[in-house]
């Protein structure tokens, strides 16, 4: 795959994706967006790769959100500059279905489009440098990637407004405490603690794995009764597959279990 912005590698059961354009932040423009879009679709199709950490290059950021210098050049009032609406902002913040776990590594800036591409993710590690924020609206934007939404559904709604209201980021420890990110890494350290995350992902059953998310994801929008009620693709191939039955048969065995993803 030729990529010019996006580093791309797997390894074993796990895929590496690094934002690499440490010059500006990682921020993305539209053709890192494409290129992080036919990546996570690779990721996605592949049925030998189960989770993807996702993190930017370099100590200073994960990534500091849309590419403003870019969009200044070429941004017009009324209009997205061209290629804006070509994929979804880093490929994964829309129109991006994936049942496969998806975890970020936050190390410094995750701002604006970087968060939201955060939020995007079903776990976040952070490193005690990491700053959180959506400063859109400092810089006549809105956090239309999915900002305006997830950020009142992953957090309390008067700490979500605040974000979204005046731009003020929020650190590490703050985004630990209101259930932003699973867990807070020294500095430097977060990516390391994410591949640690994705091999204890990876040591349970990937069709239940992905069930797991499906039917959790889906069913927050369904009354109680009605998400356990409701059939669920994945969890029809989890039951369905070899790994349901060896599973148990390992547990028996009192052996570690030897998952086929099938």
């Amino acid at each position: 795959m030729d990529l010019n912005f996006i580093e791309y590698e797997k390894r074993g059961r796990v895929a590496r994706v690094t934002i690499d354009r440490p010059e500006r932040l990682n921020a993305l423009h539209p053709p890192a967006s494409q290129e992080m879009r036919r990546v996570f679709l690779d990721f996605r199709d592949d049925p030998d790769v189960w989770v993807a950490v996702l993190t930017g290059s370099g100590e200073r950021a994960f990534c500091a959100g849309n590419d403003l210098k870019y969009h200044a050049e070429r941004g017009a009032a009324g209009e997205a500059y061209p290629g804006a609406s070509a994929v979804p902002f880093g490929g994964i913040t829309g129109d991006f279905e994936c049942w496969k776990p998806i975890i970020a590594a936050v190390n410094g800036y995750a701002m604006g489009g970087g968060l939201e591409i955060a939020l995007a993710c079903d776990l976040i590690v952070a490193d005690e440098s990491a700053r959180f924020g959506a400063p859109e609206v400092n810089v006549g934007l809105v956090a239309a990637a999915g900002g305006v939404h997830r950020i009142p559904r992953q957090l309390p709604l008067k700490v979500g407004m605040g974000m979204l209201l005046t731009g003020k980021p929020i650190g590490a420890e703050e985004a630990l405490r209101w259930g932003l990110v699973n867990e807070v890494a020294p500095a430097g350290k977060a990516l390391d603690a994410a591949l640690r995350l994705a091999e204890e992902v990876v040591d349970g059953a990937p069709l239940s794995v992905r069930a797991s998310k499906q039917m959790a994801l889906m069913g927050l929008d369904m009354p109680l009764e009605e998400a356990m009620a409701s059939g669920f693709s994945e969890y029809e191939r989890a039951i369905a597959s070899q790994d349901f039955v060896e599973g148990p048969k390992a547990f028996a065995e009192k052996r570690k279990p030897s998952w086929k993803g099938k």
